[in-house]
This record gives C-alpha cells, structure tokens and sequence, in this order.
C-alpha cells in the first residue's frame, strides 16, 4: 500500500490538505507528520506551506525537516503548495528571505502598477479566490482538468523562474504569472487543491498515481 506523507513543520493548512489527499487516495495511507523518518519512508510526498515565506523556512529550519524535504526532492514525487512552491526557489523579496534553491528564480510581490484591470478597477493584494489557469506544459497531473480550469488562490507573491521550461501553468491578476511549476519528480502550485473542489481533488488523485519515472 503507497505511503503519502503530509509534511508538517508547524505550518500551512494541514487538515484541509490532508481531508482532500484522504478522499483522493483510494486505498493509499495518508500520514500528517514530523517525522523525519517516516517522511523518508514514504512513497510520496506533499509539501505544503501558508503564510509568510520567513516563517515558513524558519519553521523548516527549526524543525529538523529540511534536510528530509529535500531529499524528497531529489528522489520521489513531490507536490508543492503555495508556500511550498515559493519555497522551491532562491529568494523571496518577502523581507528578501532565501529559500532552498531547488530552482533559480525569485518570487515577487504583486507589483502595484499592475493591480488594476482594463477598466480601471483596482485588485486588491492578497489575490483571494478563484481565477482561471493556463497550462503551458502536458502532464500527467493535469489529466482530466481542462485547460482553464478554476482553482483558489490566496497569496500576495509570486515564482518568477529564470528557466521557462518549468513553467506548467500561468493565470492573470493584474498581469500574467506563473502559479504552476514541474520538473522531473516535482509538481507545484501557487493556488490550494485542498479549496479547489472536484479539480482540485482530481489533481491530488492524479498525483497519488503518478509515476515519474
């Protein structure tokens, strides 16, 4: 039986992330965990993230689980969310905090000059709730959710790779920005599955039988 392990670092919204992984896993065991060893143990991995990008890593850090995250990162399936994906990077300019570097590139505030729409209205920084995707690379985590797509957002920056090859979806707020990564064994995505109902749920499924190899 496949092992999916929650990566919980004292952050992101666990319960929610772990109910939609639950209803999408068919016969898989779903773990919540600490645990460096168990998180080592598993099949694959999700590692989520909410808040501000320094706490998260600092959590990261203090916790005792970067070292097991990236390792997971370098061996086995991995799906990224929000924070977690801005984590991939070098460097946040969110109080300019480093981030593991899996990937170079930087996440970005929205900038304000971009945050009106073509009549004039103003967009408000969070982005807070459904917006349409873009994909801009064949997947198998993409399977069976069409191109434009609905799925829930909440954030105020975002990855700006330097390799546009890892680009695997773009949406627009303001201005067009990448909100979903993958390469290799890692997936990642800027807007929430666990809020993103039955795309959102077909995305944790498709995760759940990908083999990347």
């Amino acid at each position: 039986m496949s092992t999916i392990a929650i990566v919980d670092y004292g952050t992101g919204n666990l319960r929610s992330v772990s109910q939609a992984v639950h209803a999408a896993a068919g016969g898989a065991n779903v773990l919540v965990t600490g645990e460096p060893a168990r998180i080592a143990a598993a099949d694959r991995v999700i590692f989520p993230g909410q808040g501000a990008m320094g706490d998260c890593m600092r959590h990261l850090e203090q916790s005792g689980l970067r070292r097991v995250v990236e390792q997971a990162l370098a061996s086995k399936p991995v799906l990224a969310i929000c924070i977690g994906m801005q984590m991939l990077f070098e460097r946040s300019d969110e109080n300019d905090c480093p981030g593991l570097g899996i990937y170079r590139g930087k996440v970005l505030r929205f900038p304000e000059a971009a945050l009106q729409t073509a009549d004039g209205t103003r967009l408000k920084v969070p982005q807070m709730g459904w917006n349409t995707i873009i994909r801009r690379q064949s997947h198998p985590l993409w399977e069976g959710i069409g191109d434009g797509a609905w799925f829930y957002f909440v954030h105020s920056y975002f990855v700006a790779p330097v390799d546009d090859a890892l680009t695997a979806a773009t949406t627009s707020y303001g201005l067009p920005f990448v909100c979903a990564v993958a390469r290799d064994n890692v997936f990642a995505t800027q807007f929430h599955p666990e809020k993103s109902a039955a795309d959102g749920l077909r995305l944790f499924s498709n995760f759940v039988n990908w083999d990347p190899a």
